[in-house]
């Protein structure tokens, strides 16, 4: 099938959105599928590494922990004004360009010759990968039929999920029979193919109209969504549950090494945890229908904070069965938080897609990089009530913007 038959189908689809059985529907499921592989393969693979980066390249945990935060952190800072472009050059275009430069970035960094070189090239990588998160939503939500969004989103955090396991596991694997260049070496390769499928696959946009910017037009719109409750209470919610999950992770491998004594590679293979999260954001539109949306968030909530409290135990099966735990959840809360975003923004819905990514991945790199000196000071016992806190605030948040929101239909 050739490019030109994406824009072919019924006057309703381009009307309407996409539906299944429209001619596109399902080369969008797996490009904005591939899309999150790509981009959250190259987002965290370095995340497995940092204990090896603190031995090899003699830096301290919060200092290891940068070479994530730098990336997200870039990523927060770009992800407003590259949504904006994408209100002048489309979708379509900003998703593939960033998609590619952001993977074929990732050779660079195996090639870094210290932990300064690492940490700027990958604030680089953050920059160029923003264009993928920041349109991904708002793309879904103008090209495919309301009734689908949150399938479809779905899909697209699962592949989030996937793509930040295999960015972690690939390394993780490699480490066994080469060094840690060799590891980013290979995971960037992967991340690349992924980017180039996506590049084919994505259909042409049909709903989009390109509109006049001004500054002070983007900021009014950002203004108006930031004295919105119910956007106020979403982005709230990115920014704590993001930032303790990225948290949970970035220091986990500390504590499998110190506590339980798992190899750097042997630990990385908790990242397989992630899948709890494929699991979750993958059936949460479901859920949402049969439950509601607020209801599942705060369910999702407090089974987080259950699977922080097994934790704390000293047991490496209870461990793992809480990571999984507030891994599923956190994902099912994502998942319908940032679904949420583009059906209560009616207009200027890049800008509101943009702020809720943006406290997403300041979230994850503000708070990554603070909770490594709770990790380092208060030790694990400490480090578990803290993020309990964040995700307990984070929900009260969500709750309370979500109040009068439409729920997703209910199956009969």
């Amino acid at each position: 099938m050739s490019n030109s038959d994406f824009g072919r189908g019924p006057a309703r689809t381009a009307a309407e959105g996409l539906r299944p059985g429209d001619p596109g529907y399902r080369r969008a499921l797996v490009a904005v599928l591939f899309a999150g592989l790509a981009s959250f393969q190259a987002l965290y693979c370095t995340q497995a590494l940092l204990p090896v980066f603190v031995d090899e390249l003699r830096v301290d945990p919060a200092t290891a922990a940068l070479t994530v935060s730098a990336t997200t952190g870039a990523l927060a800072v770009a992800v407003v004004p590259v949504s904006v472009l994408s209100e002048r050059f489309g979708r379509r275009p900003v998703l593939l360009a960033a998609a590619v430069s952001a993977t074929a970035l990732g050779f660079l960094v195996a090639l870094a010759p210290g932990a300064p070189a690492v940490i700027l090239l990958r604030g680089l990588q953050g920059l160029l990968v923003a264009g993928v998160p920041a349109v991904a939503m708002t793309y879904v939500a103008e090209e495919v039929h309301q009734e689908h969004v949150p399938t479809v989103m779905g899909l697209y955090i699962s592949g989030t999920t996937v793509g930040g396991l295999l960015g972690r596991i690939i390394p993780s694997v490699v480490l066994e029979f080469a060094g840690w260049r060799v590891a980013l070496a290979a995971s960037a390769a992967v991340a690349f193919a992924f980017a180039l499928a996506t590049w084919r696959l994505l259909p042409r946009q049909r709903r989009f109209a390109p509109k006049s910017l001004t500054l002070a037009g983007e900021g009014a719109a950002i203004a108006r969504h930031l004295r919105d409750p119910r956007l106020l209470g979403l982005y709230v919610l990115a920014f704590l549950f993001m930032g303790a999950f990225v948290s949970l992770y970035n220091y986990l491998g500390f504590r499998l090494s110190d506590r339980f004594g798992l190899s750097p590679a042997l630990a990385g293979f908790v990242f397989l945890l992630y899948l709890a999260g494929t699991f979750g954001s993958a059936r949460a539109g479901g859920w949402a229908r049969r439950t509601g949306r607020r209801r599942l968030i705060a369910v999702s909530v407090a089974a987080a904070c259950a699977g922080l409290a097994l934790t704390a135990l000293p047991h490496l099966g209870a461990l793992l069965a809480g990571v999984a735990l507030f891994t599923g959840a956190f994902f099912v809360a994502h998942s319908l938080s940032s679904s949420a975003v583009g059906l209560v923004a009616r207009a200027d819905r890049a800008e509101a897609s943009s702020m809720y990514l943006f406290s997403y991945y300041a979230g994850s790199s503000v708070i990554g990089w603070v909770s490594g000196h709770v990790f380092e000071g208060a030790g694990w016992a400490g480090f578990v009530p803290w993020l309990a806190a964040l995700s307990l605030v984070a929900g009260a948040a969500a709750l309370y913007g979500l109040r009068g929101i439409a729920e997703p239909r209910r199956a009969d």
